[in-house]
């Protein structure tokens, strides 16, 4: 079958699997829960399961974490995925603003790290790696080339690849004529 369909056995077996098996398996009833399971948005498993979202805000009471949270309810819960969440999803439920109905975001001052928002801690103390040296602001170029009337000034740009490959570009203001070029591998800042 998976053959004529033109999809992996697996696929075919899996699809099988989810929609009741094999002896009672309908297409047009899997149909409906494939479209059902691929609405967007979805709402956030704890906000769908009350008992679930009850035993995660009290653990979350506790100062457990998200990691230990979903661990401990996959040895209490074995074989109900109803009980069951990933510490990604209750992360996201103290975290995205779009589920905030989710969890108590409170909560989020029990987590280790107290912050009731995701973002880094600290700034990265700056590496020297990608600063230009006696680079000149953009802000301090002559009047004449801010109303582009007067050709011949350019705005130039450096891509960079993930391999050590690169582009430059340079813009003409006036007419917006671009130049590409591809640059030779080992690029040096002359």
């Amino acid at each position: 079958m998976a053959r004529r369909l033109g999809r992996s056995p697996s696929t075919v077996s899996r699809e099988i699997a989810r929609n009741r098996g094999r002896d009672r398996y309908r297409a047009a009833s899997a149909d409906e829960a494939a479209y059902a399971r691929g609405r967007r948005p979805k709402q956030a498993k704890l906000a769908q399961r009350p008992a679930l979202r009850v035993l995660v805000e009290a653990k979350l009471a506790l100062c457990w974490s998200p990691d230990r949270i979903a661990g401990w309810l996959r040895r209490q819960f074995p074989g109900d995925t109803a009980m069951q969440i990933s510490h990604e999803a209750i992360y996201l439920s103290l975290y995205d603003p779009r589920r905030r109905q989710a969890i108590d975001r409170s909560l989020t001052q029990r987590l280790r790290s107290v912050r009731p928002m995701l973002r880094p801690k600290i700034a990265r103390l700056p590496t020297g790696w990608g600063i230009i040296r006696g680079m000149v602001s953009i802000t301090a170029r002559p009047a004449e080339v801010e109303d582009r009337k007067l050709p011949g000034h350019g705005e130039g740009d450096l891509v960079m690849g993930t391999t050590p490959s690169a582009v430059a570009t340079l813009v003409e203001r006036t007419s917006r004529y671009t130049t590409i070029v591809a640059l030779p591998d080992g690029i040096k800042a002359e």
